[in-house]
């Protein structure tokens, strides 16, 4: 099992909501800045994933704590949990870095699909790139709302 993917994701002003804190949907903003900036490190030397066409099938997020924002930005840990035909899922923790503080704010999963625009129709994952979310595979994220 591989040790998560870790980047730093800064906050934005309008990322509140009027109750002073990252609203909800915003996470998803986090977490997709997060999977951007990973994809491009996972797969060097070739088109990314994002490039070649990838598309959200789900999220599932359990939020812990509020995120007021600050000027620090919250540290978002991904790896991958499963990979199957034509896609894969990642989890994540969303959390406070190192000398920031020590909550953390969510744990979420997201199903991504490799998808043909072209053709509007999924498309197989090489082996290539089976390989290489191999060495960033972790284990199933711990919703406590799940059996998992």
């Amino acid at each position: 099992m591989a040790d998560p993917y870790v980047v730093d994701v800064p906050l934005r002003w309008s990322d509140m909501d009027a109750y002073g804190h990252v609203n909800n949907v915003q996470y998803l903003r986090l977490l997709e800045d997060a999977r951007v900036i990973g994809f491009r490190e996972w797969f060097p030397g070739r088109p990314a994933l994002l490039d070649e066409g990838i598309v959200v099938t789900r999220h599932a997020i359990e939020y812990r704590a509020p995120l007021t924002y600050r000027p620090e930005p919250v540290e978002v840990a991904m790896w991958v949990t499963s990979v199957h035909g034509a896609g894969f899922d990642l989890g994540y923790v969303v959390r406070d870095p190192a000398g920031v503080g020590e909550a953390t704010y969510a744990v979420a999963e997201t199903g991504l699909a490799l998808y043909d625009f072209a053709t509007s129709r999924p498309r197989r994952l090489e082996p290539q790139a089976r390989e290489q979310l191999a060495a960033h595979t972790g284990e199933a994220v711990a919703f406590r709302w799940t059996r998992r």
